[in-house]
């Protein structure tokens, strides 16, 4: 009995050196390692993502101060996980807005003119359909936006406009799509209630109007219109928008 404990004891000790030797060890996953510079695409936007292609021995390092991740996983976890920073991290879509703003009016207005838009089809539709017998030019620009990020341009007269965009493009099979959210405010100086001391920013804002929509690309939009004065005037936001490249 006794020598059976010694050979069993002997046995044990044998299997462990085998294992520390690098035997036995067909159960340990082989592990890859990859470092991945991301151009384009923020890493706390992607990183969520990431994680759900990990493995329970899996790991992604983000580098506090630049967009290098090291990822490490059996070799097939970080497969997907390059495909999809393939996929995600990609140059945004630049488009270009042009913008008109319309001003409308119920009666004619001595100084202004409407021969640069009378033969435009969209406001001879835009006269069928509101209440309004003139509409005056205000003014017009162009905003490059990039996919998903805020864009601004100052208009009107006396700078007093404000219009921010937010595109989104949308790839289809058929043709290419850009969701818009717009946002025209009127820019005014800030009053201080009585006793207080001027504030900080001297002006502040109202929203004349607000509209998310979506455009094929290269489409003329009628956005939406912002009623003035009671009524009698009318500020008119017009948008083309076009991806270029």
């Amino acid at each position: 009995m006794m020598k059976k404990a010694l050979w069993i004891s002997a046995l044990l000790a044998f299997s462990l050196v085998l294992t520390g030797a690098g035997f036995g060890q067909e159960n340990t996953p082989k592990m890859r390692q990859e470092i991945v510079k991301l151009k384009y695409i923020d890493k706390e936007e992607i990183l969520n993502v990431l994680y759900t292609f990990l493995s329970t021995a899996g790991k992604i390092s983000p580098s506090p101060r630049s967009g290098l991740l090291t990822v490490s996983d059996i070799p097939e976890n970080v497969e997907k996980i390059l495909e999809v920073i393939r996929q995600l991290d990609v140059k945004p879509v630049d488009i270009q807005f042009t913008i008109q703003l319309i001003m409308a009016s119920a009666k004619d207005e001595p100084g202004t003119s409407d021969e640069m838009i009378k033969d435009d089809p969209l406001i001879k539709e835009l006269r069928s359909l509101l209440n309004f017998k003139f509409f005056y030019p205000l003014d017009s620009a162009f905003i490059r936006a990039l996919d998903r990020e805020f864009s601004e341009v100052t208009m009107g007269r006396e700078a007093e406009l404000r219009l921010a965009l937010q595109p989104k493009y949308i790839k289809e099979e058929k043709e290419d799509l850009i969701q818009v959210e717009a946002r025209l405010q009127k820019i005014i100086p800030a009053v201080p209630a009585p006793g207080a001391t001027q504030t900080q920013n001297p002006y502040t804002s109202i929203t004349l109007l607000t509209s998310n929509f979506t455009m094929k690309s290269g489409e003329k939009t009628v956005v939406g219109v912002s009623k003035l004065d009671g009524g009698d005037r009318g500020l008119i936001l017009i948008i083309t928008g076009k991806i270029i490249n």
